[in-house]
């Protein structure tokens, strides 16, 4: 067999392929070029293939008798443990492990295992995983592999399929996954070109061609795939491989995380793209891919299908008129014969109701619920009003008597589930039902009555949802004998309702289908006809007796034919699975009704029963013979039990739907020469809806048995699924339809969904109804084979819609289970649904694992899991999650509550102990990654003052030149001169005021007493020191008033002061390395301290953290000497420097900026005039005082302006949150200023204080400007709830606002006291990704709002840059802030003199228009909008927007991101996120929560993160980290600092509860 991998392709071959693929990805040649010189390369080394047809029409087979070898094969099988009944199938099982073996030989997967914390994990986890062998079984299975050779009627398409195999096999090395762009072809080119630079690890085979609309795909009816290869060639575009996943060698990596990460980096690498240009013209919509239809998907090509009849419903002379009549004749005629034996858990008969009984008990209850119910003139029920019916699974003859009660007095039971507590799972939903039909009385048996959960006082509480009850025991010995005069009204059938069945939806929602006296009567003549019923026959009922089958065979045509029931509760099938087939053999039952777990479970246990007979079974009834999986039951039964008189023909699958009844069912026929109809289908042509015949060597194959055929009285049609009901082509799969008397009529109460299920009228191709009748939609998929033989494939409510394709839950969940070994969980209890994510539907598998197993186990059966999901149908699974056992909501029945746990799972709260996502490999509908245009050019736009014929995107605050105003401390050019100046006018003016935190007056300075302060410092500095003037000195102080001293202590002494925050006494270790760098890089050449922090600074801790002995002279400032200095110094030139000013940015990277003496003063003055600062004003501040503006405000301001600072250290809030807000209430300060941790404190630590603070009297309505300092995009949320939590208390909305400085400059906007109040506006976010404003409306989709940072300082001029071509930007475009002022830093303070950088960021001119002026770049990204405000001078205000920082924002799939975004996304997502941070990795997007919730919610939050992101950003999230409450790092001014996270988690130091790796 020519296996593509021995394809000889010579070396220099390949290479030309190389450069072909790469030719194509760069876009130098077309498609079409690309395809013809490839077939021409490759031609000479092709196999020529003979080409054959293949017929589409079902094949007819016999049942396979018993050969000695397939009986050995399930003997073998059993030992393995018991498995899900529903989903056995050995001829799947192989397939699944040959997938999983061809996977195998590709090279092994490998995915980084999840990371738990020790806590959450008893076992030990892995470092690094590859998961071993994955051939379980014996040889035999292993090597079932098909020896078909390639066949096709078109050369054209084998041979592309040649030469895509060609071209995969024959490359050196491994290909990595593969892109899942829709480009023709780059994908493949540039894999190769990737792979080419990657190590050879094994031969690797990669069938994921890229996709392509003029493509090569095969088409699944043409071509055999040799060796039995997973996947036909994929016919929808296929995701990035699942199945070739290696981890590239040769990459150093340090720590566990990051050699984990590094395997998913490598598993994901995608293909390089060309470097991006610089920026977009064209004004285009961000749009996520559409799934376009592959021209080479099959399509049907059959005739119309014809609508098939039943046989007519022969009306035999003595059926009974209704079944009341019936049960009237046998309960009088024969009242001794048997109705009803039911057992008890030890399988011996408990009781035996018979006609007679059943007769006059049933007559009791009609009487006892008209009569004994309310009074005489208002009676409780009238005939025709809903009852419940609620009687247990073990109690079927007291639900019959009940049932037949309710016929009698023409009311209308609505069997329902006993509510074991009060919020079962589904329960709420049935007391929807309950109210909507308008019950109030329920029935139920004593047993049941006894069990149901009480209140206190002994009644029955209401249960959740439910409407007010009257419970009604049936039992005869509670209910009074009816008059010798009375007697029930027994009327023929008739239209009016029958009984009510339940029915439960995909959502969960539960349905009433009511079902007519005539049609329940024409349901029971129909199915006696067919199964060909006789009178006291005896029939095995295995099924649950309330609903579907074991309701319509066992207690309603059996009283019309008066057989003889016996009951096998579910509780006795648990015990003794055997006990159904003894009762059948002990009764010489003709008839039993059962499901495939049924004779599953037979099957397991039978070995230990000798004296089996079953030759007197005429028919056995397969309740669920239409859930595809049911055949290998069936085939395995008859297997083993032919022997024990087993007749082939006597098993009977049947198909039905609470809606339409029963569908169709396989008669027992004796004639054996017509055997049952077999359908060998290829799911790859169901996923698309069509019906292609395969051969049973292919790996993706479903198996179907057919149903029998429509019932008699029928007619049956197949219409399209979706949208008009139109009739299907005979190969294609659709939803069959029922037209008949025998179906419900309607759900109760809601007419618009009963005229779309129970009024469909079918139409052919024309458009013309073919029946003037309505058909009933039945719910079920399938087609209508030769002979009229029905198959179903799937059930609605189990189709899955992914990338356009159809696929059915129950046959991913029945190769999940075909996925040896099982041991690690339990084969029942697997739940496979989807969710929405991303405008397409993402398959969803939730498993419960077994206590005894490991993390590895766990998680290699879920990669195995995944593998064989692909290679089968062609499908990525979006998520895998493990639960722990018995915690997923149950059915009454105990089945898997779908609904219920696809709600846990969509609002966090399943709480799955293992979660696997692969969102690479199934989100293939994103927006393909941008590429940008060139920049239009200088000459074209510049046009006056227009850019692309917009206004230029400039400003500027008030000009400083032009306001006269008597500012006496604008004659000194120093600060310095301007406090000796203060401290002769006004020596006793109180200039700083600090506030303990009990908020009383700590200390306080007079102009004249800092001055005196300041003096001796400057004698210290001298005589200490020894410092010349221009030497730097490092002030580490705690916020206060000595800082303030020290500072102008240092300006007296012609010293260069640098504030230097001091270490945090509990956490020496991280904070004292950061004051020493800043001592180092500052160069000071002492330090000026208090005592207790010179004590700090010589501890042990100190010590161990860093080099104690390298540090400058410290001179301790709390002993002054007594003297002072004998000559104040007076510097000559103002642009010398006055201080340093350092700071951290979020990013990590530690800057220091000069401020000269010049820049100082107009800094002063220009915030002086913005704020209106007068002496006699008083400012609170509760600031940190280290940089920025918070350090100018809180020491240089009050000197220059002479108002009074009233200061609060930020860190005594946390004792006292109010703190700042009653001093700011007790001074009737007009003026404060804050940080957004303040700020963020006060509204989490008042919020629930607000009363007790207005009792206190704390009253903020004199606050005129509130101000938040900040270096970053306004926090408008926090602002917001801010101002709304303390309106109450008198604070004016409009008073709170932001600040806006950064490095260049300290201060470009702040909200004075005069102008327009802060704007918000609204902009799209997908369009910012792209660098673009577009307003949007408020509450429109993907809009954020951002709000104006306050407004620009006078002296200030901004203007709107390029950043990377440095022109000017128009109104509303996103650019840099670029700022023009005096009080503009003058430049970094370095050691490294990196001038470069310097005279960029500070030095900066315009490519085109004004060249001259010098800016200095902000790097922050914003944009300028002219407003219909005007401010003072009557110009009308231009906003500035600040969107975030150039360098924390991120670059992923060509678009720009800010962290921000995506925080705010996820923290919304879950209420036990209380903060996050992202940042990227080697491209990966790495999410990082903290957790407020015990550990069991941490993998919860995974699918939660991975979905809004997606929603929201679309991206796809890397790695989910969930961490403890105060993992992320913040520094002072309250800003996440991501790069210190970032470093924490490469170097594994942040303990995290969990790490998922997204595949």
């Amino acid at each position: 067999m020519a296996d593509r991998d021995t394809l000889p392709l010579p070396l220099e071959v390949r290479d030309r392929l190389a450069e072909l693929e790469l030719e194509l990805s760069e876009g130098d040649i077309t498609q079409k070029g690309y395809e013809k010189k490839r077939s021409k390369l490759i031609g000479a080394f092709l196999p020529k293939a003979p080409g054959k047809g293949m017929d589409p029409s079902v094949p007819h087979e016999r049942r396979t008798p018993v050969t000695p070898g397939s009986s050995s094969r399930y003997h073998r099988r059993r030992s393995s443990g018991s498995r899900d009944e529903r989903y056995r199938s050995d001829v799947h099982t192989e397939a699944v492990q040959a997938a999983l073996a061809k996977q195998k030989e590709r090279g092994k997967m490998a995915v980084p295992m999840p990371s738990k914390r020790r806590s959450l994990v008893v076992q030990s986890s892995m470092d690094a995983y590859t998961p071993p062998d994955t051939s379980s079984g014996s040889e035999e299975e292993g090597s079932m592999q098909g020896e078909g050779t390639p066949t096709s009627s078109q050369g054209s398409i084998n041979m592309e399929n040649w030469i895509s195999r060609a071209i995969h096999g024959s490359t050196t090395s491994s290909t990595t996954s593969s892109s899942s762009t829709q480009s023709g072809g780059s994908g493949a080119a540039s894999r190769l070109a990737d792979v080419m630079g990657q190590t050879h690890l094994g031969k690797s085979e990669n069938h994921s061609t890229p996709p392509d609309v003029t493509g090569y795909t095969t088409d699944s009816i043409q071509v055999e795939r040799p060796q039995g290869s997973t996947t036909a060639s994929r016919a929808t575009p296929k995701y990035g491989n699942a199945e070739l996943m290696e981890t590239g060698d040769g990459v150093p990596v340090g720590g566990r995380v990051s050699a984990k990460i590094q395997q998913l980096v490598n598993t994901l690498k995608r293909p390089k793209r060309p470097p991006l240009r610089e920026f977009f013209v064209d004004d285009f919509e961000e749009l996520l891919e559409v799934q376009q239809p592959d021209p080479n998907q099959p399509k049907a090509e059959g005739a119309q299908m014809l609508a098939m009849r039943g046989e007519q419903l022969g009306v035999v002379t003595n059926w009974p008129p209704s079944l009341e009549a019936a049960l009237q004749r046998w309960g009088t005629i024969s009242p001794k014969a048997p109705c009803l034996t039911t057992m008890d858990t030890n399988g011996k008969p408990l009781y035996i109701l018979t006609y007679g009984k059943l007769w006059v008990r049933s007559m009791k209850v009609a009487y006892n619920i008209l009569h004994k119910l309310g009074s005489k003139q208002e009676p409780m029920v009238r005939p025709g009003d809903r009852v419940a019916l609620v009687f247990p699974n073990n109690d079927p003859a007291a639900f019959m008597v009940a049932f037949y009660g309710c016929l009698l007095a023409e009311l209308v039971p609505v069997p329902i589930e006993v509510p074991l507590t009060r919020k079962d799972a589904g329960s709420q939903q049935i007391g929807f039902l309950l109210g909507s039909c308008g019950v109030t009385v329920a029935l139920t048996s004593d047993a049941c009555h006894k069990g149901l959960p009480k209140s206190t006082t002994g009644e029955i509480p209401q249960f959740k949802g439910w409407p007010k009850l009257l419970w009604f025991v049936t039992e005869s010995k509670h209910l009074s004998k009816p008059p010798r005069d009375w007697f029930p009204h027994i009327k023929d059938a008739n239209n009016d309702t029958a009984y009510i069945e339940y029915k439960t939806c995909k959502d969960g929602s539960v349905l009433g289908v009511t079902v007519m006296r005539i049609a329940l009567l024409t349901h029971c003549q129909a199915l006696t006809q067919s199964c060909g019923y006789t009178e006291a026959e005896t029939i095995v009922n295995v099924l649950d007796f309330k609903k579907d089958v074991g309701l319509w065979h066992g207690i309603l045509t059996s009283v019309m034919n008066m057989m003889h029931v016996i009951s096998i509760p579910y509780s006795l099938m648990k015990v003794n699975p055997l006990s159904w087939i003894q009762k059948v053999c002990q009764y010489k039952a003709k008839v039993a009704c059962v499901k495939s777990r049924d004779m599953h479970w037979a099957l397991v246990a039978h070995k230990d029963q000798r004296d089996v007979n079953l030759s007197s079974l005429r028919m056995l009834v397969v309740a669920d013979g239409s859930n595809p999986w049911s055949i290998s039951s069936c085939d395995a039964f008859l297997n083993v039990f032919q022997s024990k008189g087993l007749k082939p023909e006597v098993i009977c699958p049947c198909a039905s739907s609470p809606e339409a009844l029963t569908v169709a069912i396989r008669r027992p026929t004796d004639d054996s020469n017509q055997p049952p109809g077999r359908g060998v289908l290829s799911m790859q042509g169901l996923s698309h809806g069509v019906i292609r015949v395969d051969s049973e060597e292919k790996l993706s194959v479903l198996t179907l048995q057919d149903v029998g055929t429509a019932m008699p009285g029928a007619l049956m049609c197949v219409v399209k699924p979706d949208g008009v009901p139109q009739l299907c082509k005979t190969d294609e799969i659709g939803e069959l339809c029922v037209c008949s008397v025998a179906t419900g009529t309607s759900y109760y109460g809601l007419s618009g969904m009963t005229k779309n299920t129970f009024e469909v009228f079918p139409m052919n191709s024309v458009g013309a109804p073919i029946s003037e009748y309505p058909f009933t939609r039945t719910g079920l998929l399938g087609f209508v084979g030769p002979g009229g033989l029905c198959f179903i494939a799937g059930k609605m409510d189990g189709l899955m819609v992914v990338g356009g394709r159809r696929h059915n839950a129950d046959d991913i969940v029945a190769t999940a289970l075909a996925v040896e070994p099982m041991k690690f969980v339990y084969r029942g209890r697997i739940a496979v649904f989807s969710i929405s994510v991303l405008h397409d539907e993402r398959i969803v598998v939730v498993a419960e694992q077994r206590p005894d197993s490991t993390e590895e186990d766990s998680f290699q059966w879920m990669s195995r899991v995944l593998q064989a999901i692909d290679g089968i149908h062609q499908v990525g699974v979006y998520c895998l999650a493990l639960v722990p056992s018995n915690t997923l909501p149950k059915t009454p029945l105990g089945g898997i509550h779908l609904s219920e746990t696809k709600q846990l799972f969509l609002e966090g709260s399943l709480h799955p102990c293992n979660v696997l996502m692969c969102p690479h490999t199934c989100v293939t509908n994103l927006p393909k990654p941008r590429q940008k245009q060139p920049e239009i050019g200088p000459a074209s736009v510049m046009v006056g003052n227009l850019v692309s014929g917009k206004r230029i995107a400039q400003a500027s605050g008030r000009d400083l030149g032009q306001m006269e105003d008597n500012d006496q401390a604008r004659k000194f050019l120093f600060l310095s001169e301007v406090l000796q100046w203060r401290a002769q006018t006004t020596p006793d003016h109180v200039l700083y005021t600090l506030l303990n935190s009990r908020g009383t007056i700590a200390s306080s300075l007079s102009c004249v007493q800092l001055h005196k302060r300041a003096e001796k410092i400057a004698t210290m500095l001298a005589e200490r020191g020894h410092l010349q003037d221009g030497d730097h000195v490092a002030l580490v102080y705690p916020p206060g008033i000595d800082l303030i001293a020290a500072f102008y202590g240092c300006l007296y002494a012609g010293c260069v002061p640098i504030t230097v925050r001091p270490p945090h006494p509990q956490n020496i270790a991280t904070t004292l390395p950061t004051v020493k760098m800043i001592v180092e890089v500052s160069r000071s050449a002492c330090m000026m301290t208090t005592a207790v922090i010179c004590k700090l600074l010589r501890s042990k801790e100190a010590s161990a953290a860093v080099d104690v002995r390298t540090w400058p002279p410290v001179l301790d400032t709390d002993d002054l000497p007594k003297k002072k200095p004998p000559l104040l110094y007076k510097p000559s030139n103002p642009d010398t420097l006055a201080y340093l000013d350092f700071s951290v940015s979020t990013t990590g990277m530690l800057a220091g900026v000069k401020m000269s003496h010049t820049a100082t003063s107009a800094f002063c003055r220009s915030i002086k005039l913005q704020c209106e600062l007068y002496p006699s004003r008083e400012v609170a501040i509760c600031l940190d005082p280290y940089c920025g503006l918070g350090f100018v405000i809180w020491c240089l301001c009050s000197v220059y302006s002479g108002h009074q600072s009233i200061l609060i250290p930020p860190s005594e809030l946390e004792v006292n949150p109010a703190l700042w807000l009653l001093a700011v209430s007790q001074y009737k300060v007009r003026d404060t200023f804050c940080s957004y941790s303040v700020m963020e404190l006060c509204t989490k630590g008042l919020g629930l204080q607000t009363e007790s603070l207005k009792s206190r009297g704390l009253d903020l309505s004199r606050v005129r400007t509130c101000v938040v300092v900040a270096e970053e995009r306004p926090r408008i949320a926090l602002t917001q709830s801010f101002s709304k939590l303390f309106k109450d208390l008198g604070l004016h909305p409009r008073a709170v606002s932001t600040s806006f400085g950064c490095r260049v400059n300290l201060a470009v906007c702040l909200q004075g006291t005069s102008g327009p109040d802060p704007t918000t506006v609204y902009v799209d976010m997908r369009a910012l990704r792209h660098d673009r404003v577009r307003l949007v409306e408020r509450g429109s989709p993907h809009s954020l709002p951002l709000m104006e940072s306050g407004k620009i300082l006078p002296g200030v001029r901004i203007i709107i840059a390029n950043p990377e071509t440095k022109g000017p930007l128009g109104d509303s475009h996103l650019g840099e802030i670029w700022v023009c002022s005096g009080h503009n830093a003058s430049g970094y303070f370095t050691v490294y003199g990196d001038e470069a950088l310097q005279s960029d960021h500070f030095n900066s001119r315009l490519s085109f228009g004004d060249t001259q002026t010098i800016w200095a770049r902000t790097g922050y990204l914003g944009f300028l909008r002219r407003t219909e405000l005007t401010d003072a001078s009557g110009e009308r205000h231009d906003a500035l927007y600040v969107v975030g920082a150039l360098d924390e924002a991120m670059e992923l799939r060509g678009m720009r991101y800010h962290p921000i975004d995506i925080e705010t996304s996820v923290i919304r997502t879950h209420k036990s996120i209380t903060e996050c941070a992202v940042f990227t990795w080697t491209n990966l997007l790495v999410v990082v929560v903290e957790l407020d919730g015990s550990e069991q919610e941490a993998l919860d939050l995974v699918p939660l993160v991975t979905n809004v992101v997606l929603e929201e950003h679309y991206l796809i999230v890397g790695v989910v980290v969930v961490v403890d409450i105060g993992v992320i790092p913040i520094n002072s001014r309250g800003e996440k600092q991501r790069m210190h996270l970032r470093d924490g988690f490469l170097a594994d130091q942040l303990d995290p509860i969990y790490v998922a790796y997204n595949m």
